[in-house]
């Protein structure tokens, strides 16, 4: 239930995106829906029917490549999105500055698009085309989306017009990181790296003072051979300073090497107030 929930309101989102926002403005995203927003305006026909034709053949491949749950996820996705976009094709657009338009459809298709990514789904497949490719090229998922996409972003010159083409490389841009920003989250997790002689008292005082949990790996430093205990936390963004400061306040010389996290679940630790 809860992933049809969001799926629904994923479709939902992006449909608004295209129709109330992109579409009456000639501009366009990436992957099968620019080419279904292009396809729409040659033939005079609603934008869901080729959103829902171009994509099926991608169904069958994702089925084939990442499973059933995908596959039906996805379906699913893409039947609410076809449906959407035509019962909002006769809203009114809700601004005809190419800018705004450009904008603001792209942080409501972003988000949406984000929605069902993290439900396990999609609602294109472009994805799925390049992930076949680079199991047979030297070029990465994220290269070959790009290419594709900034060439059918390239089409939409010859046909809005130039002008059109480059709102919708603006709008791509910003539902590209809306769509980061709705799976990792605004609060961003962090894993940290800590070697100091001081261990112990660093990890207690994370685990009083930050309320985290930490783990100690063992190390071997490779020049002088000594045994090394490295603590290992997860923290977010905004702990990223906090924790610095009560590292510095037992060891000024301790190494810290903090990076980026996707996902964080599991465990049983529960967060408390840092104080």
């Amino acid at each position: 239930m809860q992933r049809i929930v969001f799926i629904s309101l994923g479709a939902a989102l992006f449909s608004i995106g295209l129709e109330v926002f992109l579409v009456p403005n000639n501009i366009i995203d990436g992957g099968i829906t620019g080419i279904s927003i292009m396809l729409s305006h040659f033939f005079h026909l609603p934008l869901g029917i080729f959103l829902t034709l171009l994509n099926l053949p991608f169904l069958f491949l994702g089925y084939k490549q990442i499973g059933k749950t995908f596959a039906i996820s996805t379906l699913f996705g893409v039947i609410a999105m076809s449906v959407g976009t035509s019962l909002l094709h006769p809203v009114p657009a809700v601004t005809i500055d190419p800018l705004l338009a450009a904008v603001f459809g792209g942080v409501i298709l972003g988000v949406g698009i984000g929605l069902v990514i993290r439900s396990g789904g999609s609602l294109d497949g472009t994805e799925i085309v390049a992930i076949l490719i680079n199991k047979k090229s030297p070029f990465s998922v994220g290269e070959i989306v790009l290419f594709i996409n900034l060439f059918i972003l390239g089409s939409a010159g010859f046909v809005f017009g130039w002008d059109h083409a480059m709102y919708s490389l603006i709008a791509y841009y910003i539902a590209m990181k809306m769509i980061d920003v709705t799976i990792e989250g605004l609060d961003q997790s962090k894993s940290v790296w800590i070697i100091s002689e001081k261990y112990k008292e660093i990890g207690d005082a994370l685990t009083q003072r930050l309320g985290r949990g930490v783990t100690y790996l063992h190390g071997e430093g490779a020049y002088t051979g000594d045994d090394k205990k490295v603590i290992f936390t997860v923290i977010t963004r905004l702990e990223e300073a906090k924790l610095k400061s009560i590292v510095e306040e037992w060891d000024e010389n301790a190494f810290i090497a903090v990076g980026n996290i996707h996902d964080v679940k599991g465990g049983q630790f529960k967060k408390k107030d840092i104080h």
